[in-house]
Protein backbone atom coordinates (compact mmCIF):
# COMPACT_ATOMS: atom_id res chain seq x y z
CA UNK A 1 0.00 0.00 0.00
CA UNK A 2 0.88 3.57 -1.17
CA UNK A 3 0.44 4.85 2.65
CA UNK A 4 0.66 8.75 1.46
CA UNK A 5 -1.46 8.06 -1.10
CA UNK A 6 -4.07 6.35 0.59
CA UNK A 7 -3.71 9.28 3.35
CA UNK A 8 -4.16 11.81 1.06
CA UNK A 9 -7.36 10.02 -0.62
CA UNK A 10 -9.22 9.90 3.16
CA UNK A 11 -8.30 13.76 3.38
CA UNK A 12 -9.57 14.36 0.33
CA UNK A 13 -12.90 12.09 0.77
CA UNK A 14 -13.55 13.61 4.50
CA UNK A 15 -12.74 17.38 2.73
CA UNK A 16 -15.60 16.44 0.20
CA UNK A 17 -17.95 14.67 2.48
CA UNK A 18 -18.55 12.23 -0.16
CA UNK A 19 -16.92 9.35 -2.14
CA UNK A 20 -18.33 10.65 -5.25
CA UNK A 21 -17.34 14.43 -4.53
CA UNK A 22 -13.76 13.23 -3.77
CA UNK A 23 -13.35 10.81 -7.37
CA UNK A 24 -14.12 13.83 -9.16
CA UNK A 25 -11.84 16.16 -7.25
CA UNK A 26 -9.02 13.51 -7.79
CA UNK A 27 -10.03 12.26 -11.20
CA UNK A 28 -10.79 8.62 -9.73
CA UNK A 29 -13.72 6.18 -9.25
CA UNK A 30 -15.30 5.91 -6.24
CA UNK A 31 -14.49 2.49 -6.00
CA UNK A 32 -11.04 3.53 -5.96
CA UNK A 33 -11.37 6.15 -3.72
CA UNK A 34 -13.28 3.55 -1.01
CA UNK A 35 -10.68 0.91 -1.84
CA UNK A 36 -7.58 3.20 -0.64
CA UNK A 37 -9.33 4.32 2.48
CA UNK A 38 -10.10 0.74 3.17
CA UNK A 39 -6.52 -0.17 2.36
CA UNK A 40 -5.69 2.53 5.25
CA UNK A 41 -8.43 1.53 7.71
CA UNK A 42 -6.54 -2.36 7.32
CA UNK A 43 -3.13 -1.02 7.80
CA UNK A 44 -3.84 0.92 10.87
CA UNK A 45 -6.39 -1.87 12.21
CA UNK A 46 -8.88 1.20 12.93
CA UNK A 47 -12.27 1.89 11.33
CA UNK A 48 -11.82 5.67 10.03
CA UNK A 49 -15.39 6.54 8.47
CA UNK A 50 -19.05 5.24 8.94
CA UNK A 51 -20.51 4.10 5.51
CA UNK A 52 -24.48 4.05 4.47
CA UNK A 53 -26.00 3.99 1.45
CA UNK A 54 -26.95 7.30 2.19
CA UNK A 55 -24.67 8.74 4.32
CA UNK A 56 -20.93 9.07 5.64
CA UNK A 57 -19.40 10.13 8.77
CA UNK A 58 -15.96 9.88 10.25
CA UNK A 59 -15.25 8.15 13.34
CA UNK A 60 -13.69 9.41 16.35
CA UNK A 61 -10.48 7.68 14.95
CA UNK A 62 -11.01 9.11 11.51
CA UNK A 63 -11.38 12.35 12.87
CA UNK A 64 -8.40 12.46 14.95
CA UNK A 65 -5.94 11.29 11.86
CA UNK A 66 -8.12 14.03 9.92
CA UNK A 67 -6.92 17.02 12.69
CA UNK A 68 -3.05 15.48 12.87
CA UNK A 69 -2.83 14.73 9.50
CA UNK A 70 -4.49 17.72 7.12
CA UNK A 71 -2.16 20.41 8.23
CA UNK A 72 0.68 18.87 7.63
CA UNK A 73 -0.64 17.50 4.38
CA UNK A 74 -1.47 21.26 3.10
CA UNK A 75 2.09 22.44 4.19
CA UNK A 76 3.96 20.04 2.18
CA UNK A 77 1.35 20.74 -0.99
CA UNK A 78 2.25 24.55 0.00
CA UNK A 79 6.06 23.32 0.17
CA UNK A 80 5.44 21.85 -3.30
CA UNK A 81 3.40 24.40 -5.29
CA UNK A 82 6.27 27.03 -3.63
CA UNK A 83 9.13 25.13 -5.37
CA UNK A 84 7.06 25.01 -8.79
CA UNK A 85 6.56 28.65 -9.05
CA UNK A 86 10.88 29.09 -8.15
CA UNK A 87 11.37 27.10 -11.10
CA UNK A 88 8.76 28.73 -13.15
CA UNK A 89 9.82 32.25 -11.97
CA UNK A 90 12.77 34.11 -13.79
CA UNK A 91 13.60 35.63 -10.63
CA UNK A 92 16.04 34.05 -7.89
CA UNK A 93 19.30 33.60 -7.74
CA UNK A 94 21.71 31.96 -10.67
CA UNK A 95 25.04 30.83 -9.50
CA UNK A 96 27.37 30.78 -12.06
CA UNK A 97 31.46 30.29 -12.28
CA UNK A 98 33.94 31.16 -14.84
CA UNK A 99 37.70 32.48 -15.18
CA UNK A 100 38.60 35.37 -13.84
CA UNK A 101 39.72 36.55 -17.21
CA UNK A 102 36.16 36.40 -18.34
CA UNK A 103 34.57 37.71 -15.30
CA UNK A 104 34.73 41.48 -16.08
CA UNK A 105 34.96 40.90 -20.32
CA UNK A 106 32.03 38.75 -20.07
CA UNK A 107 29.74 38.08 -17.74
CA UNK A 108 29.33 41.75 -16.11
CA UNK A 109 28.32 42.64 -19.76
CA UNK A 110 25.57 39.88 -19.62
CA UNK A 111 24.55 40.08 -16.10
CA UNK A 112 23.97 44.10 -16.73
CA UNK A 113 21.95 42.70 -19.76
CA UNK A 114 20.36 39.94 -18.64
CA UNK A 115 19.09 41.96 -15.24
CA UNK A 116 17.83 45.24 -17.48
CA UNK A 117 14.97 42.64 -19.02
CA UNK A 118 14.28 40.85 -15.89
CA UNK A 119 15.22 43.06 -12.30
CA UNK A 120 14.37 40.68 -9.87
CA UNK A 121 16.94 37.98 -11.07
CA UNK A 122 20.33 37.49 -8.96
CA UNK A 123 23.55 36.17 -9.22
CA UNK A 124 26.24 34.39 -7.18
CA UNK A 125 29.37 34.33 -9.38
CA UNK A 126 32.34 32.18 -8.28
CA UNK A 127 35.98 33.27 -10.66
CA UNK A 128 37.75 30.39 -10.28
CA UNK A 129 40.30 28.96 -12.93
CA UNK A 130 39.91 24.98 -12.67
CA UNK A 131 37.24 23.51 -14.45
CA UNK A 132 34.10 22.85 -11.74
CA UNK A 133 32.01 20.26 -11.25
CA UNK A 134 28.89 21.84 -11.51
CA UNK A 135 26.68 19.45 -9.49
CA UNK A 136 29.49 19.07 -6.39
CA UNK A 137 29.69 22.73 -6.32
CA UNK A 138 26.17 23.54 -6.66
CA UNK A 139 27.00 25.87 -9.42
CA UNK A 140 23.62 26.60 -11.99
CA UNK A 141 26.04 28.02 -15.16
CA UNK A 142 29.60 27.89 -15.59
CA UNK A 143 31.95 29.18 -18.21
CA UNK A 144 35.44 28.27 -19.41
CA UNK A 145 37.87 28.47 -22.25
CA UNK A 146 39.17 25.26 -23.75
CA UNK A 147 39.10 23.48 -27.04
CA UNK A 148 36.18 21.18 -26.30
CA UNK A 149 33.50 21.10 -23.53
CA UNK A 150 33.38 18.05 -20.69
CA UNK A 151 31.51 15.12 -21.91
CA UNK A 152 29.95 15.17 -18.17
CA UNK A 153 28.05 18.48 -19.03
CA UNK A 154 25.89 19.72 -21.45
CA UNK A 155 27.93 22.53 -23.18
CA UNK A 156 27.69 25.13 -26.10
CA UNK A 157 30.45 26.97 -27.94
CA UNK A 158 29.73 30.82 -27.63
CA UNK A 159 32.89 32.53 -29.71
CA UNK A 160 36.39 31.53 -31.18
CA UNK A 161 39.16 32.95 -28.93
CA UNK A 162 41.95 34.26 -31.41
CA UNK A 163 45.91 34.34 -29.45
CA UNK A 164 47.32 37.89 -30.64
CA UNK A 165 50.70 38.70 -30.76
CA UNK A 166 50.80 42.64 -30.03
CA UNK A 167 52.52 45.40 -27.83
CA UNK A 168 51.69 48.84 -27.75
CA UNK A 169 52.80 51.35 -29.15
CA UNK A 170 54.93 52.85 -26.68
CA UNK A 171 56.59 49.98 -27.00
CA UNK A 172 57.37 49.76 -30.51
CA UNK A 173 58.47 53.18 -30.77
CA UNK A 174 61.17 52.50 -28.48
CA UNK A 175 61.93 48.91 -28.91
CA UNK A 176 61.04 48.67 -33.33
CA UNK A 177 58.48 45.80 -34.81
CA UNK A 178 60.14 42.16 -35.05
CA UNK A 179 59.87 41.20 -38.45
CA UNK A 180 60.42 37.21 -37.84
CA UNK A 181 59.68 34.87 -34.71
CA UNK A 182 64.31 34.77 -34.20
CA UNK A 183 63.65 38.77 -33.81
CA UNK A 184 60.56 38.58 -31.42
CA UNK A 185 62.46 35.76 -29.19
CA UNK A 186 64.87 38.71 -29.12
CA UNK A 187 62.38 41.22 -27.88
CA UNK A 188 61.17 41.97 -24.50
CA UNK A 189 58.34 39.66 -23.73
CA UNK A 190 55.61 39.10 -20.84
CA UNK A 191 54.57 35.51 -19.99
CA UNK A 192 51.77 33.96 -18.19
CA UNK A 193 52.00 31.61 -15.22
CA UNK A 194 49.18 29.04 -14.59
CA UNK A 195 47.46 29.65 -11.33
CA UNK A 196 46.60 25.94 -10.64
CA UNK A 197 49.99 24.10 -11.90
CA UNK A 198 52.56 26.99 -11.20
CA UNK A 199 54.20 26.34 -14.68
CA UNK A 200 54.80 29.37 -17.78
CA UNK A 201 53.00 28.95 -20.74
CA UNK A 202 54.33 28.64 -23.78
CA UNK A 203 53.27 30.40 -26.59
CA UNK A 204 50.81 29.06 -28.90
CA UNK A 205 51.99 29.77 -32.58
CA UNK A 206 50.64 28.70 -35.89
CA UNK A 207 53.32 27.60 -38.31
CA UNK A 208 51.97 26.86 -42.05
CA UNK A 209 49.24 23.99 -41.04
CA UNK A 210 50.66 22.91 -37.51
CA UNK A 211 50.42 24.89 -34.09
CA UNK A 212 53.72 24.84 -32.28
CA UNK A 213 54.26 25.76 -28.33
CA UNK A 214 57.80 28.21 -27.78
CA UNK A 215 59.11 28.87 -24.91
CA UNK A 216 59.36 32.86 -24.69
CA UNK A 217 61.77 34.66 -21.96
CA UNK A 218 59.73 37.20 -19.94
CA UNK A 219 60.72 39.56 -18.81
CA UNK A 220 57.45 39.94 -16.45
CA UNK A 221 55.15 37.07 -15.73
CA UNK A 222 52.10 37.46 -14.63
CA UNK A 223 49.28 34.85 -13.17
CA UNK A 224 46.39 36.97 -13.89
CA UNK A 225 45.56 37.63 -17.45
CA UNK A 226 44.20 40.74 -17.26
CA UNK A 227 47.26 42.23 -15.10
CA UNK A 228 49.34 40.32 -17.96
CA UNK A 229 47.31 42.69 -20.97
CA UNK A 230 47.77 45.93 -18.45
CA UNK A 231 51.34 45.52 -18.27
CA UNK A 232 51.48 45.06 -22.22
CA UNK A 233 49.13 48.23 -22.53
CA UNK A 234 51.47 50.11 -20.23
CA UNK A 235 54.62 49.14 -22.64
CA UNK A 236 56.51 46.92 -20.56
CA UNK A 237 56.38 44.18 -23.04
CA UNK A 238 55.19 41.94 -26.04
CA UNK A 239 52.60 39.66 -25.29
CA UNK A 240 50.62 36.97 -26.78
CA UNK A 241 47.01 37.93 -25.13
CA UNK A 242 43.58 36.40 -26.23
CA UNK A 243 41.25 38.45 -28.30
CA UNK A 244 38.13 38.50 -26.07
CA UNK A 245 40.55 40.85 -23.28
CA UNK A 246 41.83 43.16 -25.74
CA UNK A 247 39.37 43.50 -28.76
CA UNK A 248 38.65 47.29 -28.16
CA UNK A 249 42.41 47.88 -27.75
CA UNK A 250 43.04 46.68 -30.84
CA UNK A 251 40.51 48.37 -32.37
CA UNK A 252 41.03 51.93 -31.05
CA UNK A 253 44.88 51.25 -31.59
CA UNK A 254 45.84 51.01 -28.07
CA UNK A 255 47.60 48.07 -29.00
CA UNK A 256 49.23 46.89 -31.93
CA UNK A 257 48.91 43.21 -33.53
CA UNK A 258 52.67 41.93 -34.81
CA UNK A 259 53.62 38.98 -36.65
CA UNK A 260 49.48 38.12 -37.75
CA UNK A 261 50.82 34.77 -38.95
CA UNK A 262 51.69 33.48 -36.18
CA UNK A 263 48.48 33.95 -34.40
CA UNK A 264 45.96 31.38 -33.56
CA UNK A 265 42.12 30.23 -32.68
CA UNK A 266 42.30 27.43 -31.59
CA UNK A 267 40.60 28.13 -28.64
CA UNK A 268 36.80 28.84 -27.85
CA UNK A 269 34.67 29.98 -24.57
CA UNK A 270 31.96 27.38 -23.71
CA UNK A 271 29.12 27.88 -21.52
CA UNK A 272 28.50 24.29 -19.89
CA UNK A 273 25.87 23.38 -17.29
CA UNK A 274 24.38 19.97 -16.05
CA UNK A 275 21.33 18.76 -18.18
CA UNK A 276 19.07 20.35 -20.22
CA UNK A 277 15.46 18.34 -18.64
CA UNK A 278 14.30 19.92 -15.41
CA UNK A 279 15.75 23.18 -15.31
CA UNK A 280 14.86 26.04 -13.60
CA UNK A 281 13.14 28.96 -15.58
CA UNK A 282 15.69 31.06 -13.81
CA UNK A 283 18.56 29.20 -15.23
CA UNK A 284 16.72 27.94 -18.54
CA UNK A 285 15.91 32.01 -19.44
CA UNK A 286 19.64 33.00 -18.49
CA UNK A 287 21.15 29.86 -20.43
CA UNK A 288 18.45 31.06 -23.60
CA UNK A 289 19.62 34.74 -23.13
CA UNK A 290 23.56 33.96 -23.19
CA UNK A 291 23.14 31.36 -26.31
CA UNK A 292 21.12 34.78 -27.77
CA UNK A 293 23.39 37.39 -27.40
CA UNK A 294 26.18 35.26 -28.88
CA UNK A 295 24.77 35.03 -32.20
CA UNK A 296 24.67 39.35 -32.43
Amino acid sequence: MDRTRALTLFLAVVRAGSFSRAAVEAGLTPQAMSKAVRQLEAHLNVRLLHRTTRKLSVTDEGARLFELADPGMRMLDDAVDQVHASREAAGGTVRVVAPPSLGGKLLVPLIRDYQQLHPSARFDVLLDDRFTDLVEARVDVGFRIGTSAERSVVARKLRDVRLVICAAPAYIEEHGRPASLAQLLKHRCTGFRHPNTGKTMPWELQKGNEIVYQEVPAVATFNDVATEVEAVRSGIGIGQLATYMIQRDLDEGALIPLLPQLSTARLSVFMYYPQRTQMPSRVRRFVDFVIEASRQ
